[in-house]
């Protein structure tokens, strides 16, 4: 349980350096970002769940890239305080997929 909160709160903090980072991408506050982390990794889970591991945002590939921007776009449609372009997400997926080679979001 511990270690979920803890990969919530590094994806926030990832998420507010994104926003403050990147044209496109609103800055949030903390618990904007908490809250967009969560929902974020909600659409990946279902993504993966429907379509498979093969097209998961959690994949390194080009199909996990877009699928990663995809759904960062789409969470802002669910997440009060969060704005997004799809250019935005787009550059956003590419900033938190170098940042999570380096200090995973994920358990592993």
């Amino acid at each position: 349980m511990l270690g979920l909160i803890v990969r919530f709160i590094v994806s926030a903090i990832v998420l507010m350096l994104v926003s403050f980072l990147l044209p496109g991408f609103a800055n949030m506050g903390f618990g904007v970002a908490l809250v967009a982390a969560i929902v974020i990794a909600l659409l990946g889970f279902i993504v993966e769940s429907v379509l498979g591991k093969k097209i998961s945002p959690h994949n390194r590939g080009i199909v996990g890239f877009l699928v990663a921007a995809i759904v960062i776009y789409l969470a802002q449609y669910l997440v009060p305080g969060m704005s997004v372009t799809i250019i935005g997400a787009a550059l956003a997926a590419i900033v938190i997929g170098i940042i999570d080679a380096f200090v995973p979001t994920e358990l592993r």
